[in-house]
């Protein structure tokens, strides 16, 4: 699952440094499942009550005791009408005594069985998932398992679909089965729908046939085990688009308006899927490769097998695509899955890292193989600040036997932490080895479960190396360390020292460091271990260096403090070669822009090859007075730089300097192709003619409009407009998916709001403001609520007072607090 992660900014957040590590609190140990009986094969027949948002099922369950011989049987079933339960003899369903609490079915089999026989039970059974309460996850914001949108067709401007969501435990909502990570069946899905619609689910779809009263059945077929929490449904009018890879069928699920440039999102999958069975000496194992759109999915993406569901955010248009396709690294990171998930599963929740660490460390693999270097360093960055930058996560264990529920597994430490350390694992082995034990890992474990144990003894088979040390500080372990670094060079005995302190205190760790020793472009690299609370390293330097570069490749996952001058920032600028390298020398001098050299510093950025450099550098001159030369430098980007989101950076640096020469420019640039440069075009105009801006934003509103494009418009109308602009507005909020947009557009709705007198209109849009916040997933409310409670409403209420309005005032604060 590729989790929705809302990164807020930290200038909102206020500082967050990672909070030392301490030791996990709930107390239950969290066993991997049992196993009793095992299922064998899955047979489903289904057809759906839109009018109700129920499943009508049958389904017939075949198991095998998996070792003791046993006379009962407990399947997981939430929520449902039981009708009839029994055992299939010859044919014959012949009814068994059971017991059911609304939640587990204790079955009393016909006989005991042994390990040598199987048998197969029958259910028939309704489904009633909008009638179940269950708590969800960090990933998903309820567990209904089964997701009727729009059932009626009563919302014209929703599609009716279905789709279906079981990770972690929400399989069970809608077919019983024993919902666990350790148990892989086969299935047989035949789904009744009406016959406009098509379906997707796990395997090929081997048949269709039209019934008499309208409907269709359709007959999908998965001959390979997997795990029931990958089990999927998907019904819906959608647009399928074919592909394939090696004669396998790829295929692409999206709406309509999304067929012609289902290729441009999608269309890197076959290459994908050859990339990874490549690295992997594995190639793709399932039968066909499915991704399809789901309207209200919340969670980014889900892999099950064959069938990855995706949220509506992947849908781009032609216009959104020009700034780049933001939905590539979930592409991957579902796909690879398929190897690290699907192919071979976590075999408890405790162990998820062994799926999404992999899936998360995926996304690096593409851009490096893909985009190149930088934009590889780039996700590892970002990836690694997530992790950092989330405290309450810094004292939980990466494999970790002890939590609340399976879905507080659903972290920046299963995912990001997970895929950095995977990252440094590389890095010490060297490829060969990392991709080797991968296959080792995979091969040996084909159809079944991982752990981090598995893991660790495949690494140690293939490198011959004794990585206890390595598991235990960061598999069984919690936090990171935090690193002050120092050096210092003695011209007499013509020495450099480098000390490396370790400052936290739950664990020292052993940390492989490299450090680069630079004199002018000649680079020595040297190899040291730190293996204390401090370690003293010495190295034989003719001269004074031009930079020493600790940890060169930024491989370690720590907190790391460091002091450099300004010149070996500049050196690190020019000869560093790492994305970091110019990003960090950037950032210092960007904060000491008045100082010598920063200014240079900064402005060397603005030619970089790589487009985050240049769009760092045009956001690091903070207040400084620019140069003709800079300004002409700038202005050629906002012309001509082959990144959209460059253009629309430098769009925005020219926009304050508030020339009215730039004007007409800026008109012409809100026509751009890209929502990007057009936003910010049109945030620069209203900079210099908000009248006009006023005008063109009042056209636009009635256009397609996405992104920065969009955000512009509500923020030009906002500025400039009235109440009158109400329903536009809180449209424009409420049809935005939950995403990191959606969250920066509630700082211009409260400006908005603060000038609309109608209480009613007043209420309904702060409810839209609690309504978004509630639906965070809980991993993130910790960091946003307080951004939205104490910073939006509750500010929003202090306007509300200095106007007199003490009610509307009294209606935010009150809603702040829930």
């Amino acid at each position: 699952m590729k989790k929705l992660l809302l990164i807020i900014a930290l200038a909102q957040l206020g500082n967050l440094t990672a909070q030392e590590a301490g030791k996990e609190t709930n107390k239950q140990y969290r066993s991997v499942p049992e196993k009793i009986n095992n299922l064998v094969h899955t047979k489903l027949n289904a057809n759906f009550d839109y009018s109700q948002s129920r499943l009508n099922g049958n389904v017939w369950i075949t198991l095998k005791p998996h070792f003791y011989a046993t006379d009962s049987l407990q399947l997981d079933a939430k929520g449902m009408d039981i009708k009839q339960l029994a055992i299939v003899k010859a044919g014959k369903n012949i009814p068994l005594k059971y017991q059911y609490d609304g939640w587990v079915l204790r079955v009393k089999l016909d006989k005991s069985y042994t390990r040598n026989e199987s048998y197969t039970v029958y259910i028939d059974y309704t489904a009633k998932p909008d009638e179940l309460e269950v708590k969800g996850s960090a990933a998903i914001t309820d567990a209904k398992g089964l997701y009727f949108i729009n059932p009626k067709g009563e919302d014209k401007n929703k599609p009716t679909q279905i789709w279906t969501q079981g990770e972690t435990e929400a399989t069970s909502v809608w077919v019983p089965t024993i919902d666990k990570t350790n148990q892989k069946t086969t299935q047989e899905f035949n789904l009744t729908v009406p016959a406009k619609y098509v379906t997707l689910s796990n395997g090929k779809l081997v048949k269709q046939t039209l019934n008499a009263n309208g409907t269709r059945t359709d007959s999908w077929k998965m001959d390979l085990p997997h795990a029931p929490y990958l089990f999927f449904m998907g019904v819906g009018d959608y647009a399928v688009i074919k592909d394939a890879y090696k004669g396998k069928e790829v295929s692409y699920y999206v709406e309509k308006p999304y067929e012609k440039v289902a290729r441009s999102i999608f269309g890197n999958t076959p290459e994908m899927m050859q990339y990874f069975s490549s690295k992997l000496s594995v190639d793709y194992p399932w039968v066909k490769y499915s991704q399809i759109t789901g309207r209200d999915y919340v969670s980014g993406a889900m892999e099950n097998t064959t069938a990855t569901l995706h949220q509506e955010s992947a849908q781009q248009d032609a216009r959104e695509l020009t700034d780049g396709n933001s939905w590539e690294g979930t592409i991957a990171h579902e796909l690879f899955h398929h190897w690290f998930g699907d192919y071979v599963t976590a075999e408890s929740w405790s162990n998820l890292t062994v799926n999404e660490s992999f899936a998360d460390y995926s996304e690096y693999l593409w851009a490096e193989y893909k985009q190149g270097k930088d934009e590889a360093a780039f996700i590892n960055w970002s990836a690694m600040n997530g992790y950092l930058n989330s405290p309450s996560d810094a004292s939980k264990h990466l494999v970790r036997f002890y939590y609340d529920t399976q879905e507080d597994m659903f972290d920046a430490v299963s995912y990001s932490k997970g895929g950095r350390i995977l990252h440094m694992l590389r890095k010490y082995v060297g490829d060969d080895a990392f991709f080797a034990s991968l296959n080792k890992y995979l091969t040996d474990n084909k159809f079944g479960t991982g752990s981090g144990h598995k893991l660790r003894l495949a690494f140690e088979a293939v490198t011959g190396k004794d990585l206890n040390w390595f598991f235990n500080q960061w598999y069984f372990n919690s936090g990171h360390p935090n690193l002050t670094l120092s050096q210092q060079y003695d011209g007499t005995a013509k020495k450099l020292m480098v000390v490396i302190k370790q400052t936290q205190t739950h664990q020292i760790y052993q940390l492989p460091i490299l450090i680069d020793i630079y004199h002018g472009a000649n680079k020595k690299r040297e190899m040291v271990w730190a293996k204390n609370a401090a370690d003293t390293f010495y190295f034989d330097v003719a001269t004074q260096p031009d930079l020493v570069n600790i940890d060169p490749e930024r491989v370690l996952l720590a907190v790391k403090k460091e002091s450099k001058t300004m010149e070996a920032y500049a050196h690190q600028m020019k000869y560093g070669g790492h994305y970091l390298d110019r990003r960090e020398a950037i950032d210092y001098a960007g904060k000491k822009i008045t100082e010598p050299g920063a200014y240079a510093l900064v402005e060397a950025g603005l030619k970089d090859p790589y487009f985050r450099i240049r769009m760092k550098a045009l956001g690091s001159f903070g207040n400084a007075k620019l140069t003709e030369a800079t300004i002409a430098t700038i202005e050629n980007l906002a012309k001509n730089d082959p990144s959209k989101l460059v253009r629309a950076d430098a769009i925005s640096i020219l926009g304050r300097l508030k020339n009215q020469t730039y004007a007409s420019q800026f008109e012409n640039y809100i026509k751009d192709s890209s929502y990007s440069v057009a936003g910010a075009a049109l945030m620069a105009l209203n900079d210099l003619d908000g009248k006009k801006a006023f005008a063109i934003a009042n056209e636009l509103k009635n256009q397609t409009a996405k992104g920065r494009l969009s955000s512009a418009i509500s923020s030009v109308i906002i500025a400039n407009g009235d109440e009158s602009a109400y329903e536009y507005i809180m449209k424009n909020f409420t049809e935005m998916p939950l995403s990191q947009a959606k969250f920066t557009a509630i700082g211009s709705l409260v400006e908005f709001l603060s000038k609309v007198k109608d209480a009613s209109k007043f209420k309904a849009g702060v409810d839209a403001i609690v309504e978004f916040r509630n639906a965070i997933p809980s991993s993130a409310r910790s960091q946003t609520d307080p951004v939205i409670n104490n910073m939006f409403l509750k500010g929003l209420a202090t306007k509300k007072e200095a106007s007199g309005e003490q009610a509307l005032a009294d209606y935010a604060k009150e809603k702040a607090k829930q």
